[in-house]
């Protein structure tokens, strides 16, 4: 399959770097059309100490360290609206904003689009593919939270950047790859399966 990945400026670069890693090497993903924000080299150099100030194919392998994996990953610029996720003729499973600020929250859910990221998740949204969120904010305003519903009702998936703790962690990459697995999860790609839950027996004397 080929996927649409955003990045936008919102802290959590991080879920970014994982799940771009994840699908350059799963066999079951063919291009990754990657478009970030303006913003992202700031939060890049901030949170991981990458410099993506010139990103193209070279700086992008060099960041996720992935070899022959990078050669999947095509970078459209951000002003670039003849890029082919702008357009719903050229098919693809869907797309992923990782993470999701809520500018580019509220952008999409006016329809008001100003860059290639707002203009592929509009064309995700109108052709009912599969558009994946994942926003990091904390705490959530009203207007935040009105247009997160919005976006749900017109079909997109909100996957907040909330990872779970039953697999008990021992380092944050694992905290980042139960959520980055979540992503995964929505478009049926195959993973590690050691943070999934496998259910746990409840003796008939315990309150549940």
């Amino acid at each position: 399959m080929d996927l649409t990945v955003a990045i936008t400026g919102a802290s959590g670069t991080i879920y970014a770097e994982k799940t771009l890693k994840l699908l350059a090497t799963s066999d079951q993903v063919g291009t990754i059309n990657l478009i970030m924000s303006s913003v992202v080299p700031t939060v890049a150099q901030v949170e991981l100490g990458v410099n993506l100030r010139d990103p193209g194919p070279e700086s992008i392998s060099e960041w996720l360290g992935l070899g022959e994996g990078s050669k999947k990953i095509r970078f459209w610029r951000l002003d670039n609206f003849a890029a082919r996720p702008s357009s719903g003729s050229y098919r693809q499973s869907g797309m992923i904003i990782v993470p999701c600020s809520m500018g580019t929250v509220g952008a999409i859910a006016s329809g008001a689009g100003t860059n290639l990221i707002h203009r592929a998740a509009d064309v995700t949204l109108k052709e009912g593919r599969k558009l994946v969120l994942v926003p990091r904010e904390a705490p959530f305003s009203d207007i935040h939270l009105e247009n997160l519903l919005r976006l749900s009702r017109a079909g997109a998936t909100i996957v907040p950047a909330a990872p779970g703790f039953y697999h008990r962690p021992d380092s944050i990459d694992e905290l980042v790859e139960h959520l980055c697995f979540r992503i995964l999860d929505q478009f049926g790609i195959d993973h590690s399966k050691h943070t999934q839950w496998t259910g746990k027996e409840v003796p008939q004397d315990e309150d549940v």
